[in-house]
């Protein structure tokens, strides 16, 4: 009866095997060749090559389409180069044409000094809670670290922000900061679900941290109870990879779309207007920014506040969860964000529209070489959503 070492010795003729020090040179060289890491999940503790996707050898024949096209360069590797084998003569037969196994795995790689990247390994109670998105290919383990690594900064804990937050911080996302100078008020409890009436008088950063501490102890939370201005605006939001927009106050929409723009951070904008919403995203260098669409803030007559005009309960729920979608697709790098595209819903009707959004190519503040000078527009403000 033929051994593992004979079955072995027979499969490596079929395929090709690469050495630890070619597929160094591939990385090296930046060639484009795609690494498939066939180990288990809890194997990518001890590290894997940079660059490298997960895919575990027990779901390649399911999972391996969605993250490689056929026509692409392919080198498998696990941890000592027999499971790498037996993919890459699966993937042959699956009609991929360039593969590889990595000859002596992981091992071979650690024990030659090479450089290694340290994921970020779930716990069996992360597992447990982010169940339903590791079963999503778009998402699995390694999207849910990036969630879990991310930092998002929460303009407003009002009825936009309110929303965000909680789906955020159930979906996972590690970090959010909370920028609110205002307390809670019974008033804002018609919308506003991240607070309740025993936390009435409190700061809304202070309900908020209470709020998402309660939901999801992974995340951590920092407030800002203050106004953002010229003066703190870039230090406020530096440490932060996403900003979403939940204010309803021209003055901090201008400055907080000035200052993404000069950081080079996408904004994900949402306004609301008692039926009606918008949600969009603002992402220097790939589109336009909010002031392509309005160059200058209105004047204070035109700009009514929500308690000025009144909103529906409901509706900053349904455009918070939109901003909260739209920042999850940035951080996981999936899906067709809304860059360049408006989307506006109609509560009464019922109905989304789309609208096309066009950089404006003499935008004071998005133009090539353009000097940015942020500026404080309190004689516009309007109290928060």
């Amino acid at each position: 009866m033929p051994t593992f070492r004979d079955i072995f010795s027979t499969l490596k003729k079929e395929i090709r095997e690469v050495s630890v020090d070619d597929v160094k040179r591939m990385i090296d060289q930046r060639r484009p060749v795609k690494l498939v890491d066939v180990r288990e999940g809890e194997e990518l503790s001890a590290g894997r090559l940079p660059g490298a996707i997960s895919v575990p050898r027990g779901f390649l024949e399911m999972r391996i389409e969605e993250k490689v096209r056929r026509d692409e360069e392919v080198v498998l590797y696990c941890a000592g180069g027999a499971r790498s084998a037996l993919a890459a003569k699966t993937l042959k037969e699956m009609g991929y044409s360039n593969v590889a196994s990595m000859a002596g795995g992981y091992s071979r790689w650690h024990d030659a000094s090479f450089p290694v990247e340290k994921p970020l390994v779930l716990s069996p109670q992360q597992k447990e809670r982010y169940r339903r998105h590791l079963v999503i290919p778009e998402v699995g383990e390694e999207g849910q670290g990036k969630l879990l690594k991310s930092k998002v900064l929460l303009m407003g804990a009002g009825g936009l922000g309110s929303p965000a937050a909680l789906y955020l911080a159930a979906a996972g996302v590690g970090t959010l900061g909370v920028v609110d100078s205002d307390v809670v008020d019974l008033s804002n409890l018609q919308r506003q679900i991240l607070h309740t009436q025993e936390r009435a008088g409190m700061p809304k950063t202070e309900s908020a941290k209470i709020a998402i501490s309660a939901l999801n102890p992974d995340v951590k939370v920092i407030p800002f109870q203050e106004r953002l201005t010229s003066q703190n605006v870039l230090g406020v939001l530096a440490p932060f990879d996403v900003v979403l927009d939940g204010g309803d106050n021209f003055p901090t929409r201008y400055l907080l779309n000035d200052a993404c723009v000069s950081l080079g951070k996408p904004n994900v904008h949402g306004s609301i207007y008692r039926f009606e919403g918008q949600v969009t995203v603002f992402k220097p260098g790939a589109g336009p920014c909010y002031r392509c669409l309005y160059p200058h803030p209105p004047p204070a007559d035109m700009a009514p506040s929500c308690a000025e005009a009144g909103v529906l309960g409901v509706l900053p729920g349904i455009v918070g969860l939109l901003q909260a979608s739209e920042t999850l697709k940035l951080i996981l790098g999936k899906g067709s964000p809304l860059i360049g595209r408006l989307l506006t819903f109609d509560a009464l009707g019922t109905r989304f529209h789309e609208l096309k959004l066009r950089r404006d190519p003499s935008c004071p503040v998005c133009q090539a070489g353009a000097k940015i000078e942020f500026i404080d527009y309190e004689q516009f403000c309007s109290s928060a959503a």
